[in-house]
């Protein structure tokens, strides 16, 4: 796991520099460069790394024989088995992110290469950037699901610049944060950014699963030549079989975990309690003790011992005999640090703050940790799966008092929307309907793995999500309507390939419980109690989302520290100060 950054167009080795440095809590464990004059304009790169496999080399930039530069962040998790078929590559590391290059080579002599072909034989997590030097183009490419983040912006000048997080944008001196009101218009309707949209305008995700191709024009302006999709969700609904339909899910989902366990540093287990994580648990120690490997200790953070979380973690990890490292969060944690959670997540969050205290928590002893998330968006997790209709009515009412001209959203190749569709009436028809569109268009790679990604990162560990493996995503997605959920219960399916595991019986049955909320109830609602009144005052400065802030207001005060934060000059000097002086400390909003 890495920062990566870079400019294509006007581009300058220092500029690129400091945009990676911005990043450096992604990647304490080294700094690196690279800078290119072309015909007309000039390419750079910056990147800040995190050592996790060939801890000793692996430097990035990444330079090959056939003319082109890589910098990445993630892991390739075949990439011992792509090493093995690529013999003859002069490699120059022992690590996985040489095997990009390596493929890549492949289509070097290619008058017309095709890159969804090689980079569809990647089995991982990543953004990366690619510079082909005899082609004179670089490829932006991201995961399959979007696990890793990768935002670009084109500037006024047709300088494209582009980074693992909005913050590394803001170091280049023609960039200027600013809202995209409708697409936080969006996220306050829905509860999580839609598409590629980032909350700041001009500024958009590379989509995941796509490759996008740029060369820089005669006058030297970077150009989007093609977007490829390198993966697209499918799903084959087949009947379940009670006997090896069980068997199957869970070996899918241990193939992920084995994989995932690869690794030249310490591995731990973020343990809620919940079903997911310790089913991750109790695999993870299973594969550990097959392969010869250290058994991975857990962690657990809640706002008190007897916070149900808390017991069913303590419980779980005394069944299993793992290492569980434990700690009660404390009663200001949400006073303390709200402004840094802010910066760190580049969005409204509050409720979910436990993911800080955790990470750091973890951080002092290793720099992997498994988590369960995916596995809602999966198997009919959330209890809103049970009543489609009234979950559609809540959005659709919310977008009712914005009023947004769907028609002002930009689609087409490269642009923040899929499509201009953003009614929930849309969406929500049916349980695979919403899936879909929860994994497609936002649920899963805008707020869960976004949450995961930047507020592990901020603490310098990989988070990584076993239940979004190849195989096991492919198992999720053929499981009918009825092993999904039923009126009492969700995940169906799941539950019972977990009852072939050592987990107790009580965690396996355990009820879905909603993070943030249930990890410290007590905590949140009392700053949102005592907030509410400001909330309300600061609710009517902004436009034309004043009432759905008006009748959020945990968003309202998020989108006042997303405002003080990120919308100024230093993001980070910011999210040091006391928050209620954030708060009260904020620039004009624009119309």
């Amino acid at each position: 796991m890495c920062g990566i950054a870079g400019i294509l167009g006007n581009a300058d080795a220092a500029t690129a520099s400091s945009m990676a440095a911005c990043l450096g809590h992604r990647g304490p464990d080294g700094r690196g460069g690279f800078h290119e004059g072309l015909r007309r304009g000039s390419v750079a790169f910056g990147h800040s790394r995190l050592s996790i496999v060939d801890i000793d080399g692996s430097s990035q930039p990444i330079h090959s024989d056939h003319g082109s530069v890589l910098i990445q962040n993630g892991e390739i998790y075949n990439y011992a088995e792509l090493r093995s078929e690529l013999m003859t590559y002069p490699w120059r590391t022992s690590g996985d992110s040489e095997t990009i290059l390596a493929l890549h080579k492949n289509t070097s002599s290619d008058s017309k290469p095709n890159h969804v072909k090689w980079i569809s034989r990647l089995d991982g997590i990543w953004g990366f950037a690619l510079w082909d030097h005899f082609r004179q183009e670089l490829l932006l490419c991201r995961d399959p699901l979007g696990v890793k983040p990768l935002v670009r912006a084109l500037l006024p000048d047709g300088t494209l610049i582009f980074a693992s997080e909005v913050k590394a944008l803001q170091a280049h001196p023609e960039f200027t944060a600013s809202p995209d009101i409708n697409a936080l218009a969006v996220r306050l309707a829905y509860e999580y950014p839609l598409d590629m949209t980032t909350l700041f305008s001009g500024v958009t995700q590379v989509a995941p699963g796509t490759i996008e191709t740029w060369t820089v024009d005669d006058e030297g302006r970077a150009t989007l030549r093609s977007v490829q999709n390198h993966y697209k969700q499918s799903r084959t609904t087949s009947d379940w079989d009670r006997i090896s339909g069980p068997k199957s899910l869970l070996s899918s989902l241990r193939h992920s975990v084995d994989s995932r366990m690869i690794s030249d540093v310490n591995i731990g287990v973020v343990l809620s309690g919940g079903l997911d994580s310790s089913l991750i648990a109790a695999l993870a120690k299973d594969s550990a003790l097959d392969s010869g490997d250290r058994i991975p200790e857990c962690w657990t953070v809640a706002s008190s011992e007897d916070n149900p979380d808390f017991v069913a973690s303590e419980k779980v990890a005394g069944h299993l005999e793992m290492t569980h490292h434990t700690k009660i969060i404390e009663e200001q944690a949400f006073w303390n640090r709200l402004p840094s959670f802010v910066h760190d997540g580049e969005d409204l969050d509050l409720t979910v703050l436990f993911w800080q205290p955790l990470f750091e928590q973890m951080s002092s002893k290793v720099k992997v940790a498994l988590c369960g998330q995916g596995a809602d968006e999966l198997h009919g997790g959330y209890p809103r799966y049970k009543e489609l209709e009234g979950h559609s009515s809540r959005i659709a009412n919310r977008l009712s008092m914005f009023d947004i001209d769907s028609s002002l959203l930009s689609t087409g190749e490269g642009m923040p929307w899929i499509d201009q569709n953003i009614h929930p009436s849309h969406h929500f028809k049916n349980l695979h309907d919403t899936l879909d569109f929860e994994l497609e268009r936002g649920q899963l790679s805008n707020f869960q793995l976004r949450l995961a990604d930047r507020h592990g990162m901020a603490q310098g560990l990989e988070v990584r999500v076993p239940f979004l493996g190849k195989q096991h995503v492919g198992a999720s997605n053929s499981l009918p309507t009825n092993m999904l959920i039923s009126d009492s219960t969700e995940k169906l399916a799941l539950r019972e390939a977990s009852f072939s595991t050592d987990l107790p019986e009580s965690i396996v049955k355990r009820p879905k419980l909603p993070a943030g909320t249930a990890t410290t109830p007590e905590l949140v609602n009392a700053l949102i109690d005592e907030l509410t009144p400001h909330a309300m005052e600061w609710s009517s400065e902004y436009g034309r989302l004043a009432p759905m802030l008006m009748d959020q207001p945990d968003m309202a005060i998020g989108i006042r520290l997303f405002h003080s934060i990120h919308l100024t000059d230093n993001p980070k000097s910011r999210s040091t100060m006391p928050m209620m002086e954030l708060l009260d400390d904020v620039s004009n909003w624009p119309n």
